[in-house]
């Protein structure tokens, strides 16, 4: 009896020691998993409240660094910058300025240009700088990217540079013409001459002008208030009949082909210059005795069918680095023939915003001495395809069955006297079906690469 009596003594002494040691191993734990990390005393606990959240919505590049130099919190676009390699800061002129604000507190801010990552071309990054004090301890380093800025204010230095030369030119040679003319008074032969190119100057700036003013309307990318369905066989006519006097000069052979009767939907004035303006590089740029095409096409493509408008030459092509810049405004591949010709340099320019405006693209293949296709692709007028189609149905149906009334008019009744004034059907229908017939002459774009 006393063995049984000590043996249980014995067990809830056991017990209890095992519920000791239990309760004391789970508050360890406990304790252990609330003492902080060291990856949350430089984190979370480190960041003053509601600067983590801020910092994810900036649209600048933001990097938080720590007493040493260690980043704390970095933004994906820091990574993407290159801002930011194996936890430190990689820019050293940016390191150097953390370390300055760190020890005065002072605000500061600085450009520079730093390489762009995965180009081997030297391409520089033009960034803006500010580093800040963030609380007693930490340093935030905000950068903005002002490649794309710089890029825009350099094109728009340039156009004005080049728009001040352009103006230059012809406004020179007028004043030095009217000299010659108020000097030569007393010779009409003279005068006669002078007169002539001031005429020929004043085109120029007259022209000039007015691509300006068509550039300034188009180079927006706005959506068209004026839009309409125009016919492309029409801006082919008008296209061609722009060109007519120039090409018959240099006795090129323009020639229309491809699908009829497509549709595409836009301003029927912007449209008219943007092709013409294709057609007529085209004639300028090719030699004489040569040939030039128009063809229009449906193209499948998702979200609706696009209507390519290609023109074709045989002049002197585009080099590979010139394809690159050929629609930039006031730029030329061969400045003096451009001169000659009494191009401004902005046709090309105003054909890429007249086809982005109407939610299109133009683009270019060339090869040097073999020629040159420039292909406007816009998007069809679906609305009046469809209508178009219903209404050739409907003309079809209503021809059958004059035809077939005809037909049983012959059989039941006498001829008339005055029967042969009547017109044949059979005639019109035979016009008709030629009208239709696209030409046997078609450009050559559909076989180029």
């Amino acid at each position: 009896m006393d063995v049984n009596a000590a043996v249980a003594a014995l067990a809830a002494i056991a017990g209890v020691c095992t519920g000791v040691i239990a309760m004391l191993a789970f508050r360890w734990s406990e304790r252990d998993q609330a003492r902080p990390t060291r990856t949350s005393l430089h984190t979370d606990a480190a960041l003053p409240p509601g600067v983590d959240t801020v910092l994810s919505v900036l649209r600048s590049s933001a990097v938080v660094l720590d007493e040493s130099d260690s980043v704390v919190k970095a933004s994906s676009a820091a990574y993407a910058l290159g801002l930011v390699r194996g936890g430190k800061l990689a820019v050293e002129p940016m390191l150097l300025m953390a370390r300055d604000t760190r020890r005065d507190g002072e605000i500061r801010q600085v450009e520079l240009d730093l390489p762009r990552r995965g180009t081997g071309r030297g391409e520089a990054l033009a960034v803006s700088a500010r580093v800040a004090p963030l609380g007693s301890r930490l340093v935030l380093l905000l950068v903005e990217d002002l490649t794309e800025a710089r890029r825009i204010e350099a094109v728009r230095r340039d156009f004005v540079a080049n728009v001040s030369h352009e103006l230059k030119t012809p406004t020179g040679a007028l004043s030095l013409l009217s000299e010659a003319v108020m000097d030569a008074s007393d010779d009409p032969e003279a005068v006669t001459r002078f007169a002539g190119r001031m005429q020929v100057e004043a085109t120029r700036l007259t022209n000039l002008v007015q691509e300006l003013i068509d550039l300034s309307r188009v180079q927006n990318d706005d959506p068209l208030e004026d839009a309409e369905p125009v016919r492309v066989d029409e801006l082919v006519d008008e296209a061609i009949d722009r060109s007519r006097h120039a090409a018959s000069t240099k006795q090129i052979t323009m020639a229309a082909g491809g699908t009829v009767d497509l549709r595409v939907w836009g301003n029927r004035g912007q449209l008219a210059a943007a092709l013409g303006n294709l057609v007529e590089n085209a004639v300028n740029y090719s030699p004489a005795r040569t040939r030039v095409g128009i063809a229009a096409r449906r193209v499948p493509a998702t979200g609706g069918d696009l209507i390519e408008i290609a023109v074709t030459d045989q002049g002197i092509g585009i080099s590979e680095k010139d394809r690159e810049r050929i629609f930039e405004r006031f730029y030329r591949v061969d400045p003096a023939r451009s001169r000659a010709t009494g191009g401004t340099g902005l046709g090309l320019a105003i054909v890429k915003h007249v086809a982005a405006s109407h939610g299109g693209e133009v683009t270019v293949w060339s090869s040097e001495g073999q020629g040159s296709t420039f292909t406007l692709r816009l998007p069809e007028a679906a609305a009046e395809r469809n209508r178009g189609r219903a209404a050739t149905t409907t003309a079809t149906a209503t021809a059958t069955a004059t035809a077939a009334a005809a037909t049983a008019v012959t059989v039941t009744d006498t001829p008339g006297p005055d029967d042969d004034d009547r017109p044949s059907h059979t005639d019109t229908d035979t016009q008709t079906s030629d009208e239709l017939d696209p030409p046997t002459v078609l450009p050559a774009p559909e076989v180029l690469p």
